[in-house]
């Protein structure tokens, strides 16, 4: 036997099944995977269609279904927005409104009285009087859309500079935009389509009477809580349905999804009407990667410190429980999905497959004269654009001061320098004025008994380190640091404050505002540099933005001219219609279920020993004899959504409702920027389990039979 050649085989074989069953694995380099063998998919630009250029040529080719113009308006007219941050639609003759629970739990927050305690419950409107007005609620219905391009390009043309050109475009906007009533029951929206290469006009119907139906509780709503988030096999009853009121009586319209009788099936052609709310997937890579090193980490940070935030206030004020909570499972949804786009942004595979579309696009526009005339340098005027802004945010980020990597000496610097200008105004206007136990309180929040002095010191050192890795010996660092590094800048800086004192502080504030603002106090100095340096490079950076603006306009027009619809624009969190198939997937070593059922619910439940996120409320452990725990209950299909999707309706070929869109598995996380149809599924909640549950589990009868009716039992 040969046995190096055996070796080698073996090592090619064991290579090829790492590559099927991981494919974006992190562990993956260059050092044994030859990136430049990857190739863009077909569909790594996404499947939002627009309804103005809906894709009918492919949806007949690829499932031999041809929407004529009465579906595509039904669809349109049917599907709705959900306040500013969700999808919906009209399920019945009636105004019924379905959507998501987790769309629904501020609205059941505002609804709740003394006594009620909805989240726990759930809320039922037995009777239609019964069903309860949401303060500030509203639905938008999109019933016109009309392409104002080229009046828009047309008034471009005639800047003369990036800033103008910005200038020019706002105003024209507003300018058709007021052609239109613009009011609190109808308005018209402007929004760029392909960077700009389209404008659509958007009309919008608005119904501000919106009461809430039926919403579960949350733990049916929100079962498995952050850990089952964007996760599946899911088990979640994430549904919530409300009306539409005119003038104090249910909204009659003609546009309504009927109900499935039975249900999403495998291999079934779905479609999922919605506004999907922004993703970055026509963005060149530079783009990407800027965000990958800059904007999402920097992103996930504030957001973990939001969160930090919250928890502390609930924890002290757990009467603020049932309002903040619905903004931390919010910050959750954020944290987990930010990191997922980090995750596929720091992916060599993905990001491969985004410079193949670049290249090929590049080599599109630089290989045709006319088109590399006009858009030719466009790469390299982004790439210039973003290379600055990278160095102007890592100095920006090395002289601002948080609470992460910061010392404390810094913000107690910016909190006094606050307190001397209120002296200040003190001096002729008494009402900013501070009693000296009030200043006395006030330091000693600053400064209090139990701070960390080693631990600033370090965090005092590695500022340093930061700060000469960014600007290097220069005057103002200097002055800082009295020209030293290190352990020696440390204790330096540290022996010339007085800010590591209450004493000295106090003393210091008690000579008066000028005292403070003229202080020589490193601390101080430092702060008031920083914050005019910052300005400066906001400035700069405001700058830049203008000049890439001008450069991704381009891009656009070049995106359409090379591509035209065949691809669908980036979401705008306007009405887009996603084409997929029901279908499993590959995971962990097993397979997805196409669809699960409500005996998921009892294993989970179980399996936890009914232990927090994964609790259930009485009536899942002593359900009536009649409900039927084998019923579908969430389902997988290869639909392309995204954040906004949340309540978008999941329908057939013939728009009836098989199901409502509540989430996107864990790999779809990347999908802000590249979709993968092996890969990425949405979640929804199967229509036959909706039906199951509010009838035999829930016994609302009345419901249960305007879904099966499509209105109103008269």
């Amino acid at each position: 036997m040969n046995f190096s050649s055996s070796y080698s085989r073996l090592l090619i074989s064991i290579t090829l099944i790492v590559s099927l069953y991981y494919p974006y694995s992190h562990s993956q380099s260059s050092d044994w995977l030859n990136l430049d063998t990857i190739k863009a998919g077909k569909f790594d630009t996404g499947k939002m269609w627009t309804f103005e250029y809906p894709p009918t040529k492919y949806f007949e080719e690829e499932y031999g279904f041809t929407p004529d113009k009465d579906w595509y308006e039904h669809v349109q007219l049917a599907t709705l927005k959900f306040a500013d941050y969700c999808s919906a639609s009209f399920v019945s003759e009636d105004g019924l409104i379905m959507t998501n629970h987790h769309c629904a739990r501020e609205s059941v927050t505002e609804i709740i009285s003394d006594g009620e305690d909805f989240h726990k419950d759930g809320f039922i409107a037995w009777e239609l009087l019964e069903e309860k007005p949401v303060p500030g609620l509203y639905v938008e219905q999109c019933i016109g859309i009309e392409d104002v391009t080229e009046e828009i390009q047309s008034a471009l043309e005639t800047a003369q500079s990036d800033s103008e050109r910005i200038s020019i475009e706002s105003q024209k906007i507003i300018e058709i935009e007021s052609r239109y009533e613009q009011n609190e029951k109808t308005f018209a929206k402007v929004i760029p389509l392909y960077f700009d290469g389209k404008y659509s006009l958007y009309v919008y119907k608005r119904y501000n009477d919106v009461r809430l139906v039926f919403a579960p509780e949350a733990q049916a709503g929100y079962f498995g809580g952050d850990y089952d988030n964007f996760t599946y096999p899911r088990y979640n009853l994430d549904c919530s349905f409300f009306r539409v009121y005119d003038e104090g009586i249910p909204l009659k319209v003609d546009h309504y999804f009927k109900w499935s009788k039975s249900g999403a099936e495998e291999g079934e052609l779905v479609f999922v009407p919605g506004n999907p709310a922004s993703t970055n997937r026509l963005s060149t890579v530079a783009q990407l990667e800027y965000a990958r090193d800059n904007i999402y980490p920097q992103t996930i940070q504030l957001v973990d410190s939001f969160i930090e935030f919250l928890q502390g206030i609930i924890k002290e004020d757990p009467e603020s429980a049932n309002y903040l909570n619905d903004q931390l499972l919010n910050y959750y949804n954020s944290r987990k999905a930010y990191k997922g786009m980090l995750d596929g942004l720091r992916n060599p595979v993905l990001m491969q497959k985004k410079k193949a579309f670049e290249n090929e696009l590049r080599s599109k526009v630089q290989s045709d004269e006319e088109l590399n005339k006009k858009y030719g340098t466009i790469w390299t005027d982004i790439e210039n654009v973003i290379g600055e802004m990278r160095s102007l945010s890592a100095k920006q980020s090395a002289i601002s001061y948080d609470n992460y990597d910061s010392p404390e000496y810094f913000m107690i610097a910016s909190q006094l320098i606050g307190l001397a200008d209120e002296m200040k105004l003190a001096e002729t206007d008494s009402s900013y004025a501070y009693t000296e136990d009030e200043l006395d309180e006030f330091i000693s929040t600053l400064l209090p008994e139990d701070f960390d002095f080693e631990k600033n010191k370090e965090l005092l050192k590695n500022k340093i380190d930061v700060l000469h890795t960014e600007f290097g010996d220069v005057e103002f660092l200097n002055k800082f640091t009295n020209g030293k590094k290190g352990e020696e800048a440390v204790e330096d800086i540290l022996s010339r404050t007085y800010l590591s004192s209450a004493e000295r502080i106090k003393e210091i504030v008690s000579n008066g505002p000028d005292a403070v603002l003229n202080s020589v106090d490193p601390f101080i100095e430092f702060v008031k540099f920083s914050d005019e340096e910052s300005k400066s490079i906001s400035a700069r950076i405001d700058e830049l933005a203008a000049r890439e603006a001008t450069a991704i306009q381009k891009l656009g027009r070049a995106l359409f001219e090379v591509y035209g619809t065949s691809i669908p624009p980036d979401a705008t969190f306007t009405l887009r219609i996603s084409d997929g198939i029901v279908k499993g997937f590959d995971y962990n070593g097993t397979i997805a279920p196409p669809i699960t059922t409500f005996y998921g619910i009892l294993d989970r439940y179980y399996s936890f020993d009914g232990e927090f996120p994964w609790n259930l409320h009485e009536r899942w452990l002593d359900a009536p004899e009649e409900f039927d725990f084998s019923t579908p209950f969430n389902f997988v299909a290869t639909n392309d959504v995204v954040g906004g999707n949340s309540g978008s309706p999941i329908i057939n070929k013939d728009s009836e409702i098989v199901g409502v869109s509540f989430d996107g598995n864990i790999q779809s996380l990347p999908g802000d920027f590249i979709y993968d149809p092996e890969v990425n599924r949405s979640v929804g909640v199967h229509s036959a389990g909706m039906l199951e549950a509010i009838k035999d589990l829930y016994e609302f009868e009345r419901l249960a039979e305007e879904l099966d009716a499509g209105g109103i039992s008269k």
